[in-house]
């Protein structure tokens, strides 16, 4: 069962996100034109984006889907932390393609997060991260600052790596 309010709102606009929770939003550039935009949906679809990110992203599922379950892992052998989610939408449109996953029960976060593949009237292909969250655990409480820097660093990094997926398939094209 998802645990916090305002279940699918990081597909509405901001402000009517749920109060209270800490707001994300960091857009990526990572292409242009339609190929690129392609690759990037593709990459964000089928997970690749995460696992080649470095972290375990754990799934049954080899496309993204509403109510998919998955497993992201963060960290290394016994400090890793088990992170439990459910995609609560999926969009695949001409110029948008992305999806969220809200938290379940166990992970140390309250809220969600969505990764969305954007292309812009101009051509320019971006990644957008969007998430709001809270604390669900006295340790995630205790992190303080650091939580909401290591959430800006990851989405920064899921950015450039995704950056990384469409170059490569590019090439690949090219070649």
């Amino acid at each position: 069962m998802l645990d916090y309010p305002g279940i699918a709102a990081t597909g509405l606009p901001p402000e009517r996100w749920p109060a209270g929770f800490r707001r994300l939003r960091v857009s990526s550039r990572v292409g242009s034109g339609d190929e690129d935009f392609a690759a990037a949906a593709e990459a964000v679809m089928r997970w690749r984006m995460h696992r080649r990110a470095g972290v375990r992203f754990d799934t049954d599922a080899e496309r993204a889907a509403p109510d998919v379950e998955v497993v992201v892992g963060l960290g290394v052998g016994g400090l890793r932390l088990h992170a439990p989610c459910r995609l609560v939408w999926t969009v695949e449109q001409p110029r948008r393609t992305g999806w969220a996953y809200g938290t379940l029960p166990g992970h140390p976060l309250r809220g969600e997060e969505a990764f969305v593949v954007v292309r812009d009237a101009d051509g320019t292909v971006r990644l957008e991260v969007l998430a709001f969250s809270t604390p669900a655990t006295r340790a995630t409480a205790a992190a303080g600052p650091l939580l909401p820097a290591f959430q800006r660093w990851y989405a920064r990094r899921t950015g450039r790596v995704l950056r990384r997926i469409v170059r490569d398939a590019r090439e690949a094209r090219e070649a």
